[in-house]
């Protein structure tokens, strides 16, 4: 079983988009794919670096006016990183995030895993919330 981590640029996107009635799918993506699927699956996406132990990956979720996510999936740890995610249309729908973007969301996630700035995701009994709780 993956251990499911973001940073808060993940989680503030994240809370933003929940809140939002036109991107109210959002967490059932999350579980739906990141907490069901394996590691090989996960792995699935276009990957940011060429990194087959650590994959950079940017995958988009729920079709074609879905989500766009992006994490950091460290294979020997069995440990996933969520750094951002954006919706693909409406109102604050974008197509892609910039290179410069990818590029600090990427540095930024090394640095919090370095420090341990970061919160472990994990859902409720029934299966259907997220919580999220900081590390320490």
């Amino acid at each position: 079983m993956m251990n499911i981590f973001c940073i808060d640029d993940f989680k503030v996107a994240f809370e933003k988009l929940k809140s939002k009635k036109s991107y109210n799918t959002i967490e059932k993506e999350v579980i739906n794919y990141f907490f069901k699927e394996t590691a090989q699956d996960l792995c699935s996406g276009t990957r940011l670096n060429h990194s087959s132990d650590s994959p950079y990956i940017k995958k988009r979720l729920g079709g074609s006016g879905g989500f766009r996510f992006y994490f950091l999936l460290i294979i020997k740890k069995e440990a996933l990183y969520l750094m951002f995610v954006h919706p693909k249309t409406g109102a604050i729908g974008s197509d892609n995030i910039t290179d410069e973007s990818k590029a600090y969301l990427y540095k930024k996630v090394l640095g919090c895993i370095n420090t341990k700035d970061f919160y472990k995701m994990t859902l409720d009994k029934t299966g259907k919330k997220l919580s999220f709780e900081k590390s320490k």
